[in-house]
């Protein structure tokens, strides 16, 4: 699903409501997580062309060996074209390890909380970072992850302060980093999400393409159809207000 013309006009005008929103809200930084994943290497290179300080973090936890390449390539690529980059890189393995041990055999066994629980882990890193240079963490969500099936960590890489790729598709998200010259190794990598050890990818766990995910958003029609309202549906609560109860005015 590709709805774009000119993608040289749309990486000027995401700059421009980056700088534009900062500026408002008398932010001084950006502070994207780099995965080795085109979405975060698209963000993250949207982020640094504004020109205002961009820190750009690393984080691997028991990372796939060519997981971590592909960050490690886009964080040297940044700060070798933008003078505005800091790069950061914090290996959590061990504070992962630690965890999982306080927690132990009943509370730190269960694969999709761990999983989840490495999302959420990267997510506090972002947010210190944040916190001491008068930042903000910048998501590096797509379409159809954030607004078709929910397919991200609750307060943890949904946890952000603003998202300039959540209404792109994942194929527009791929188009405007052959643009911005993203690595080809990370365009053409498979998408995953890097929470597993057993290096599964995003098709894996969805059980569907981007594109079939993408025609059925956009149409409400088509291969992917079943499987988008599955996700929406059991991941509603990610993309809705918290329920919250609320007094009745006669009290």
């Amino acid at each position: 699903m590709n709805r774009i013309k000119n993608y040289s006009q749309l990486q000027g005008k995401i700059s421009k409501w980056i700088e534009k929103y900062c500026l408002d809200n008398r932010i001084d930084s950006l502070v994207v997580g780099v995965s080795g994943g085109i979405d975060s290497a698209v963000v993250s290179t949207l982020a640094a062309s504004t020109g205002i300080p961009t820190y750009v973090v690393g984080m691997p936890i028991n990372q796939i060996a060519s997981q971590e390449t592909l960050s490690d390539a886009h964080l040297e690529w940044l700060r070798l074209k933008f003078e505005n980059v800091t790069v950061l890189k914090f290996d959590h393995s061990n504070t992962f390890e630690t965890f999982k041990s306080i927690m132990g055999e009943k509370y730190g066994s269960d694969k999709m909380a761990l999983a989840n629980s490495r999302s959420r882990l990267r997510m506090v890193t972002l947010y210190q970072i944040s916190a001491t240079v008068n930042g903000i963490v910048v998501g590096t969500g797509n379409k159809v992850e954030d607004y078709g099936v929910g397919f991200y960590t609750k307060y943890g890489d949904g946890g952000v302060d603003i998202a300039p790729i959540a209404d792109l598709y994942k194929t527009e998200v791929w188009e405007l980093g052959k643009f911005l010259g993203i690595d080809s190794r990370i365009i053409e990598a498979e998408p995953t999400d890097g929470l597993w050890d057993d290096g599964r990818t995003d098709e894996d766990q969805l059980g569907a393409t981007y594109s079939d995910l993408e025609y059925a958003m956009e149409y409400g029609t088509g291969l992917g159809i079943e499987i988008l309202n599955k996700f929406n549906n059991q991941n509603k609560h990610k993309m809705e207000p918290i329920p919250t109860f609320t007094l009745d005015k006669e009290n």
